[in-house]
């Protein structure tokens, strides 16, 4: 069995692991091996087979003594390097932490821990979790495994990455404007994005405080169940954790609707089309992949409908003000005093803050603080800053006048299939990129990318669902739905079945 251990699931791996037909080391062993023949994907910031191996044991004596802590207990995964653990060095991708080394962990990261999951080690990410291509890594670009020569998304490309790969069966990501669900599409994977507060931020290195949210990436929407049900609940340390019961999101999945059959499981569900969503600059095969998994749904039982999201457009330009403004206050305490890099020689305090931000952060960390610092500034403020709060406002009312004729919202993730390392130059192109992600984001409501198939060059392509507030049991039911009447979530780059 030991040869098909990297193609299970967390699901398919919590059921060999309490069946004890294989072991949490025996597992971990063979995903370490797999580490080290995939480093050319640069997946991996840092990795610990001492640790994981130990953590592994602990498990298997857990299970040995009938002490399991549950469905995860034993299952390797990895965190994204913009959370702070106490066991890796946590650098958020940045010469600025490089070596940093937390005296804490991050409560989704204790969270994990507690349920028993083995640590691999530290994913690859934009620095400060601010990109969309996994680029901006001050140390290496992540790779996609379906075309090496691609990104696999950011800002959580070395999430999505690792588990297309089957390097790990499911790992942490964050989302501020689309981190988790971009990457998720772009590689082939199944990612979800909770309601802003349903995760504590405790740990995590802050971008946008008002937007960043943690979620999971996996194979599927089952392996997401799981790990969002450990990662999630109220923490008094995060002001903005929200104080909402956890649901059993894994036991949500086989609820079934009121009304539904076994061949019509999405019987009475209402999924909206946004016709924004479906305009110009969506290319031919992202748009035929989204339609055909939307088709899939029809044939399960749901209505599609048409809605309204008029002010898509304008979210480009209202997260590019509100992110850029958080992210320079967040980043101001990188000064070169009191942690992180600070430059080796200087002439005095000012020259000193200066030249170490100037060495420690990286273009596009330095554009989003120049910009941020802009539209805050005296003069500018009410000019840019209060008047996007003003349109975040309308943006999430939109959401809920279109909640009104259906259950969810429906479209594509991205407008495009994964482009080639290096081909974009021109940020402001980049951030067009975002256009479907960010309405949700800047709302705070709960969205994923479920993979819906191949476009262009044979490239994943995601089918994105977002949900009202607090419905994330809803959005994974109905991926559940859909992966169990397709395989595209099961498919794989062929290299990496090996």
């Amino acid at each position: 069995m030991s040869e098909a251990l990297h193609c299970l699931g967390v699901a398919e791996l919590a059921v060999a692991l309490a069946a004890k037909t294989v072991s949490s080391e025996e597992v971990t062993r063979h995903l370490l091996a797999r580490l080290a023949a995939h480093e050319h994907l640069g997946a991996f910031l840092c990795s610990d087979a001492e640790l994981a191996l130990a953590q592994a044991r602990a498990s298997d004596a857990r299970r040995a003594n009938d002490g399991a802590r549950g469905a995860l207990d034993g299952v390797p995964i990895a965190h994204k390097d913009i959370y702070v653990t106490t066991d890796f060095p946590s650098t958020a991708a940045s010469k600025m932490l490089a070596g940093y080394r937390s005296p804490f962990d991050a409560t989704v990261v204790a969270k994990l821990k507690n349920a028993g999951t083995v640590t691999l080690g530290k994913l690859n990410c934009d620095e400060f979790a601010m990109g969309g291509s996994n680029e901006n890594s001050s140390v290496k670009p992540a790779r996609n495994p379906w075309d090496p020569t691609r990104i696999p998304g950011g800002s959580s490309g070395g999430s999505a990455a690792a588990v297309a790969a089957r390097l790990v069966p499911a790992a942490t990501g964050t989302d501020t404007g689309g981190s988790v669900r971009q990457p998720a599409s772009l590689t082939g994977v199944t990612g979800i994005k909770p309601t802003y507060g349903r995760c504590s931020r405790y740990g995590m290195i802050a971008f946008a405080s008002s937007l960043d949210q943690a979620g999971p990436l996996a194979r599927s929407a089952e392996d997401c169940a799981l790990l969002l049900g450990a990662m999630s609940g109220y923490d008094e340390r995060d002001s903005t954790s929200a104080q909402q019961p956890v649901p059993d999101f894994a036991a949500a999945l086989r609820m079934p609707r009121e009304g539904a059959t076994g061949a019509k499981p999405l019987r009475g569900l209402r999924i909206g089309l946004p016709r924004e969503f479906f305009g110009a600059g969506v290319a031919a095969g992202v748009t035929k992949a989204v339609r055909a998994a939307l088709v899939q749904a029809e044939r399960l039982g749901a209505t599609l409908v048409d809605v309204s999201l008029p002010r898509t457009e304008l979210s480009i330009p209202v997260y590019y003000i509100i992110a850029p403004a958080e992210a320079s206050s967040n980043l101001s305490r990188f000064d070169g005093v009191r942690y992180g890099h600070r430059a080796a020689e200087y002439t005095n305090l000012l020259d000193m803050y200066r030249k170490s931000r100037s060495e420690g952060f990286g273009a596009e960390v330095k554009r989003r603080i120049m910009i941020g610092t802009y539209v805050l500034s005296h003069g500018y403020y009410d000019a840019y800053y209060l008047q996007a709060q003003k349109l975040r406002r309308m943006i999430a009312d939109d959401f809920q006048a279109a909640f009104a004729h259906c259950d969810l919202i429906a479209g594509p993730v991205a407008p495009t299939v994964a482009r080639t390392i290096g081909s974009q130059t021109d940020p402001l192109a980049e951030y067009l990129a975002d256009i479907f992600t960010l309405p949700a984001s800047l709302a705070g409501l709960p969205g994923m990318s479920v993979p819906a198939g191949f476009g262009e060059h044979g490239l994943p392509v995601g089918l994105q669902l977002i949900g009202n507030y607090w419905q994330e049991a809803a959005l994974l039911h109905a991926a559940h739905a859909l992966q169990q009447a397709t395989d595209w979530h099961r498919c794989a780059p062929p290299e990496c079945l090996a």
